[in-house]
């Protein structure tokens, strides 16, 4: 770092550049004063002897001077079919897939950065975009460090900041390509972000729902921070994601909602903070909070914001990427667990209860026969278990997937449900409200939305029954154009809130919920009963219901 100027940044930049995205060239062209061509052609990936092959590097004409042109991103997947293409001089690498992003300093174009080549894929990604997009963001304030900072140790610190927030970013990056684990990922991240800008403490808060969860935290912290609730209304990170801009705790408003609705009711102590958004792909997932700055605190400088904004684009990355993968293993894991119960239910009507029916049938014809008294009696009870076995089979079939669910809709498959839990001796009221059911939309719910209805009011029943023992539970079903409510309550023996509840099934209803974008609420206690809530937004085939199709064949009968 001794020798540290402009030009090793950008290089560093643009090693950066190539190895998230893969590309096998990356260039950086920088404007002249008019902005009208590039001054200077920084390149990585081409070897001495090709440079001085091809002779003098580009001035931006052809697509690079569409980007001088009009200054956004652009990605192709032939960059010679573009209309301005302009061809390669003799002796140049060929090239076909671009991703071209321009470099803005203070509002005003810096020059440009160029990828081609992507290893092992026919165009550059969206995610690649993304991860050069915020590679631009730390040019830019390399650049502008250069400029403000004319002493040459303040410069020099301010650019090795920058070399820093390059670094922890790209670290992250590559965790993000190699490690799906969201609490490891989100470790490293207010790690990283708690070093760069020097701060007492940093930590990560993402939305749940209506509330703010504690995801991650390093420095200074009481115990028990990491993992707790908070409401995300009247909260200055509530503000954060609203506004989309950071917040600072100085502000008396802001430091009032800190103390209040935020942190500062866990014990958390802040003279001075900033409070950065998570925003990735226009969703935002919740914001970094920086307590006190060490080093010529509490509060934090400009630059330390700009920094930790760039630094939050990459963790915003981290988090979407990662619970968009963990989200993906859960849908895969359902819709697998789902697939088996149809291979089981398929396998056992066409190969188990064809036999035992045909079993039956000869038995049967058998007890008809001339035979002594005593094979008569016996066939009679075989016929009996066997009509026995064939019920349970049939219910077992319901069970594991019932037709009602696919034919007729979530309604009749409840009211099957119900009917077969009823015989244990459980008495189950059953309330269904859905549109579809009754004449006010021509669409039925979503199979996923269908599924995990059926699949959750099955369990909190068993749970009732097997666990607490109710002899009366209530299932209400009501949907509008868009939002669908779901709630079981049971008298059952209840449980105590943060008792161990494995065997209940409330993961996989969590996660049934959570994959829906819905939300769960559990709400039980010792000798009071169990309330099981869920909300989900209304998700809808595009296809008739069951009941208006029997009912367009009533009509033309």
């Amino acid at each position: 770092m001794a020798e540290l100027d402009l030009d090793i940044v950008l290089e560093r930049i643009l090693d950066s550049a190539r190895e998230l995205t893969e590309a096998r060239y990356a260039a950086l062209g920088v404007l002249n004063e008019s902005k009208t061509e590039l001054a200077r052609f920084i390149t990585v990936g081409i070897d001495e002897a090709t440079h001085a092959t091809i002779g003098a590097l580009p001035r931006g004409r052809g697509v690079l001077g569409a980007l001088i042109e009009r200054p956004r991103s652009l990605r192709l997947r032939d960059v010679g079919k573009h209309p301005h293409s302009y061809g390669f001089p003799q002796g140049h690498p060929p090239m076909q897939t671009f991703l071209g992003v321009p470099i803005l300093v203070a509002g005003e174009p810096f020059g440009n950065l160029y990828l081609t080549e992507k290893a092992g894929a026919a165009e550059f990604s969206d995610s690649d975009q993304q991860a050069v997009e915020m590679l631009a963001e730390f040019a830019s304030v390399a650049v502008d460090h250069a400029r403000r900072y004319a002493n040459t140790r303040q410069r020099r610190d301010e650019l090795e900041r920058t070399v820093a927030t390059l670094e922890a970013t790209t670290q992250i990056a590559r965790a993000v390509g190699g490690e799906t684990d969201l609490d490891v990922i989100l470790e490293l991240v207010a790690k990283r972000g708690r070093a760069l800008i020097a701060a007492r403490a940093l930590l990560i808060e993402l939305k749940h729902g209506q509330a703010l969860v504690v995801a991650a935290g390093a420095g200074e912290l009481p115990d028990n921070v990491v993992g707790a609730h908070l409401a995300l209304a009247d909260s200055v990170a509530g503000q954060a994601m609203r506004s989309l801009r950071t917040q600072h705790l100085e502000e008396e408003l802001n430091r009032a909602r800190f103390d209040e609705h935020g942190l500062g009711r866990l014990g958390v102590n802040a003279e001075g903070g900033l409070v950065v958004p998570l925003i990735f792909r226009g969703t935002t997932y919740g914001v970094l909070v920086a307590i006190d700055r060490l080093e010529g605190g509490p509060a934090f400088t400009t630059d330390d914001q700009r920094l930790l904004e760039a630094f939050a684009v990459s963790a915003a990355m981290a988090v979407g990427t990662a619970q968009s993968v963990g989200a993906e293993r859960h849908r895969q894991r359902l819709a697998a667990a789902e697939g088996e119960r149809k291979r089981w239910a398929r396998e056992l009507h066409d190969d188990t209860l064809q036999s035992l029916t045909a079993l039956r049938l000869g038995l049967a014809a058998a007890g008809r026969s001339d035979r002594p008294q005593a094979i008569r009696g016996a066939v009679g009870e075989t016929i009996e278990q066997l009509d026995e076995t064939i019920s349970g089979l049939r219910t077992l079939i319901s069970d594991l997937r019932p037709a009602a669910l696919d034919e007729l809709g979530i309604e009749a498959a409840l009211e099957g449900l119900v009917e077969r839990t009823s015989r244990g001796g459980m008495q189950i009221d059953l309330n269904v409200e859905l549109t579809s059911e009754h004449g006010r939309s021509p669409m039925r719910l979503g199979p996923e939305l269908e599924t995990a209805l059926y699949r959750i009011v099955q369990e909190a029943l068993t749970n009732a029954a097997k666990h607490g023992q109710a002899g009366r539970a209530v299932v209400e079903v009501r949907a509008d154009a868009t939002t669908v409510q779901l709630s079981v309550r049971d008298d059952g023996n209840g449980f105590e809130a943060g008792a161990d509840t494995e065997g209940f099934g409330l993961l996989g209803i969590q996660e049934r919920v959570d994959l829906l974008g819905g939300e769960l609420l559990v709400d039980s206690s010792p000798g009071a009963g169990t309330l099981l809530s869920a909300s989900f937004p209304a998700q809808r085939r595009f296809e008739p219901s069951p009941t208006d199709v029997r009912d367009v064949s009533s009509k033309s009968r």
